[in-house]
């Protein structure tokens, strides 16, 4: 989601530690950024984007990944 300079993968432990220090500092302190995944595909199915894109978007391999854990609740809500 957020490559570093070289466009490869950052370290996940330096990712979780400024998640927290950013989110504590707003005063977040239970938002966790799995949710941050789940709005967006919320938002780009609000905008009709395909689920073939959002599944890209989100570096799932299935489509079904994408539809029955980030988009389930949105699907039998219609």
């Amino acid at each position: 989601m957020f490559p570093d300079s070289l466009g490869g993968w950052r370290d996940p432990s330096n990712v979780r530690r400024v998640w927290r220090r950013v989110r504590d500092d707003a005063g977040i302190q239970g938002l966790v950024s799995h949710t941050l995944r789940k709005t967006v595909a919320s938002f780009l199915d609000d905008d009709a984007v395909p689920t073939r894109k959002i599944s890209d978007q989100l570096g799932h391999s299935r489509v079904s990944m994408t539809q029955d854990h980030y988009l389930g609740r949105r699907l039998t809500d219609r």
